[in-house]
Order: structure tokens, then sequence, then C-alpha cells
């Protein structure tokens, strides 16, 4: 066979099945209300976040999706799944979004993508530690992490957030110095981190967390500038979570129809003077790199989280046509639906959009040579989601009726001395019988009106950075300076009182042509059928 016409060989990339497996080789010290978790595979307030990250390893065997789930890592020359891949080209931003989208049109939150986002973050800011100091350790440390990682086909959960303590106050200035997490000794082996990481998604049933700085240091917040990575269960880590979405609520009777299947937890981690080992330790004292990490990690996180809520609203948007169905109702022939249907398409594919621009617009980072997001349409696009999430969960309200909280519980649906009468007389359309026409309300109840539509909601807001960090970072990369500038051109030409003279073009960083920046050869994203694309 000519080699040339070969595929490049693939990793050997778990099944959701070997992913649960692998847990149990792990023992990280978890408590979940109050009481201590044997088994993380096996407790029921984990199920759904297990749940969700093993269909991420199911998605990435799926040949029907292979073109977004798989990359091909060019400097190993291996196919990798797609959240552990670093971005090559815009293309490898398009199908990121792509994938992401699709993962949360099934699970509501697939969280493997906050670890591809992190090692994106990473790769730039070892590289421009290197090219500042000369050296190629950060590089070496961090190629050999990756490859690791995309050969045993890991998760990793993201330990970026610190308990912070005082927020008037720097690390530095804290009463209680682990309320960030910070290096409490150094020798020949490695160091040893003491301190507190806050809303450590997925913690539990994740095989390695990565420790990232959240903040830009200063030079007296030395020790607090460190990234290593470290195994779930490193000895003196603590892991306090709460339960995965809505675990064990009516299984039986039809109740959180989504969430009990999927979801995922939030953890406080704590470190008692932990020992990681150097080759785990990517920087560490290096406080004047620590923006680089927090801005690259922040814009390709606030990228994926665009693709995660437009699958979060795909939900909402078939949810709402079929409570409009089952209702009796039709937005075709309605107004009062068909506007606030139209209006939800319009804010989940408008902010999906912002996602779409930031990829066709992503730049080469002049240190590693990878692809980041467009800044200023990655920001405007979480922003717009951010925002707007709390318009989806109205809009979808507004289409569906108070019914979907106002329905008996699911308890009345096999009581003989009432299921009867409520399956006559709570019936609408009688092409959609009563069954059929809770369901769907349940599972609305479940995405918007219960304690899971509220956790999506707050994530949505504040995941990835508060709608004032995104502002900030889009006055900060906006060229305002552009615009001024065409301005006073046009004043100084006189050009608005002339005629036939064409007005100066604006060329924005990014925009030196109309269909963006482009190098030959530059792969695109590979569109999957219509069957498989719900988006």
């Amino acid at each position: 066979m000519d080699t040339a016409t070969q595929s490049p060989p693939s990793v050997q990339l778990m099944s959701g099945a070997q992913y649960r497996e692998s847990l149990r080789r792990y023992k990280p010290r978890v408590y979940v209300d109050g009481q201590q978790v044997d088994s993380v595979v096996d407790h029921p307030a984990l199920q759904p976040g297990v749940n969700a990250l093993a269909f991420t390893y199911d998605f990435a065997l799926d040949p029907a999706v292979a073109p977004v789930a798989l990359a091909t890592q060019a400097s190993r020359g291996k196919v990798v799944a797609r959240m552990t891949h670093i971005n090559e080209s815009a293309g490898d931003l398009l199908n990121k979004l792509e994938a992401v989208r699709l993962l949360c049109q099934e699970t509501g939150c697939a969280q493997r993508y906050l670890a591809h986002d992190s090692l994106n973050g990473l790769f730039q800011a070892v590289s421009a530690i290197d090219d500042a100091r000369g050296s190629t350790e950060h590089r070496a440390r961090f190629a050999a992490y990756m490859a690791r990682v995309q050969d045993e086909d890991l998760s990793i959960g993201i330990a970026m957030t610190d308990a912070k303590g005082d927020r008037s106050k720097k690390p530095h200035q804290q009463a209680n110095p682990d309320s960030y997490v910070h290096v409490v000794e150094r020798n020949a082996r490695g160091i040893v981190i003491s301190g507190a990481k806050a809303i450590v998604t997925g913690a539990p049933y994740m095989h390695e967390l990565m420790v990232m700085p959240s903040r830009n240091m200063g030079q007296q917040d030395a020790d607090f500038a460190v990234c290593c990575a470290v195994p779930v269960d490193a000895p003196g880590m603590t892991i306090v979570s709460r339960p995965a979405g809505r675990p064990g609520e009516k299984v039986e009777h039809g109740a959180a129809l989504f969430s009990r299947k999927y979801g995922q937890c939030t953890a406080v981690v704590i470190f008692d003077r932990v020992f990681v080992p150097w080759e785990r330790v990517f920087y560490e004292r290096e406080w004047e790199f620590s923006h680089v990490l927090t801005y690259s990690y922040a814009t390709h996180h606030r990228h994926s989280c665009i693709a995660a809520r437009a699958g979060f609203g795909d939900l909402l948007i078939g949810a709402g046509a079929l409570m409009c169905e089952a209702n009796g109702l039709s937005p075709d022939e309605k107004i009062n639906l068909r506007e606030p249907m139209v209006e939800l398409i319009k804010i989940v594919e408008g902010f999906y959009a912002c996602g779409v621009a930031a990829s066709v617009y992503g730049t080469q980072d002049p240190h590693s040579g990878s692809f980041m997001p467009e800044p200023v349409f990655a920001n405007i696009g979480k922003l717009l989601l951010a925002t707007q999430i709390y318009d989806m969960h109205r809009l979808a309200h507004q289409v569906s009726g108070g019914l979907i909280v106002a329905l008996p519980g699911p308890d009345e649906d096999h009581n003989p001395a009432t299921a009867a009468t409520l399956a006559e007389v709570l019936r609408a359309n009688p092409e959609v019988p009563y069954d059929k026409r809770v369901e769907v309300a349940r599972f609305m109840e479940d995405l918007t009106a219960s304690y899971q539509g509220g956790w999506y909601s707050l994530i949505s807001m504040h995941g990835g950075g508060s709608p004032a960090a995104m502002k900030q970072e889009i006055w900060r990369n906006y060229p305002v300076g552009n615009k001024v500038e065409l301005v006073e051109r046009l004043l100084e030409r006189g050009a608005l009182h002339q005629e036939g003279r064409p007005i100066t073009r604006n060329r924005q960083p990014g925009r030196c042509c109309d269909t963006g920046c482009t190098t030959p050869g530059q792969p695109v994203m590979v569109p999957l059928p219509a069957s498989t694309r719900q988006g």
C-alpha cells in the first residue's frame, strides 16, 4: 500500500465504559452531602456527571461525527480526541465549536471541553515564557504531559478559581494565605502546594486536575503564580462536592427527565501540602506571565461556552415547539407564539454566530504557533449568552404556558384515584396523548424551573468570568482607535460632502480581506450530514 494514502495513526481512545472503569483505578478523597464517597463511579449522587463524561468518550468514537470529534495533531502525526487537541487553524476552532454544541445538545453541559481550553491556553503561556527566557524547558514539560493526556485519553478538571478570601485584597495580602493556592515548599524533587480552589466543575470524576492561577499576579504574589497538574487522588487533596444534576428524583415516575441522567457537579478542592514533581510543574514564581494564561484560557473557554449554551438553547427551542404542539397550538398560526420562538432562535443563533466569527477570524499565537479565537467576538458571544440566558428561559416559559410548573406531581400519574381523570381533563391536542404532553412539560420544567434550571442560568452568567470581565476584554481589545481614525480621515478629506468619493474601508486586525485571514491549505470545518448536525 502507498504509505502516502494511509491515514495518520490514532491514539487508543477510550469508550464510555472504559472511562468508567478507569475511574476505579483512582481513590480520591471525596465528600458529597457530608458523607465520604467510597467509589465515585458507583455513587448515585455523581452518576449524572459520570454519564455526561462517558458520553463524550463514546461521541469521539462515533464515525458519524468523526470530522469534528477527532483531530490530527500535526506535531505528533496522530489522530486524537478533539477535546485534547491543540488548535492548528481557524478550521480547528470551528470544529471544536461544532463538537461542543453537539455534545451539549445531548448532555446540557459536556465538561470535557474545559480541558481543551486549558491545554490550549497553557501551551501559549509556556511558549511565551520560553521565548522570553531563551529556553525550551517549559515547552518540553508541557509537550511530555500533553502526549500523555492524548495517549491515555484523560479527562482533566480545571482548578482555576481560588477561594479568594477578601476580594479587595491581593493574594499576598490575605489574612489566610490558603484562600489562594500557593507554593509552600520547593526541593530538588518538586514543589509542595496548599490552599483552596472553588467551583471546580466535575472534580470527583476527573483523572487529573490542572491547577492554574485565577488572576494577574504582582511580584509579591510570586508564590501564588503556580500552574501544575495533580492526580485526582494525590495525597493531601480533599474534594468537597455538590451532587451532579438531580440524581434519584422520582426516577421511576418521570420527574427530572433530563438532569437525573446528565449533569455536572461543582466542588471545592482543598490542597494540604500536596507534593507535585517538577515534571508536572509548568511554571511557578513566574508571576509576570500569569496574565498570559488567564487571558488565553479565558478567551478559549468563552469561545467554548458559546457552543455549550447553543446546545442547551437547541433543547429549549425543541422543547418549546413540542410544548406548543402538545397544547394544541401552532406558531405558524399564532403570532403570540411565533414571535417568542423566533426571539429564542435569534438569541441562540446570534451568540453562536459570534463564536463562528471568532473562529473564522482566529489568530495565530506568535509564541506557540497555535490558533486562538478572536477575542472581541469570543467575548461578545459570551457576554450575550451570559446576559440573555434568563431571556431564553423567559421565552421558553412564554410559549410553554404555566402547566410546566402547575402539573400535579408525577406520583399522581400512577394514582388509581386520580390518574384517569387527570389524563382526560389535562389532554389538549387530541393527537398528543396526555402522558406525552406531561413528559415534555416536565422536561421543560427540569431545564428551566428546577434547581438544575437555576444552575444553568448561574453557570452561564459567571462561568468563564462575569459579564464585567467580558466587557473589560471587549473594551481592551476592540480597535476604537480605528473608528476614531476613520472619522478623522473622513472629516479631513471632506468625503462626507463630495459625490463619488469612496468611503475609506476600516481594516481592523484580522479583517484584511472579505473572507478574513487565510493561509494556503488552511483546513476548514468539515460539514456533517444534515441528519447529524441538529443546530
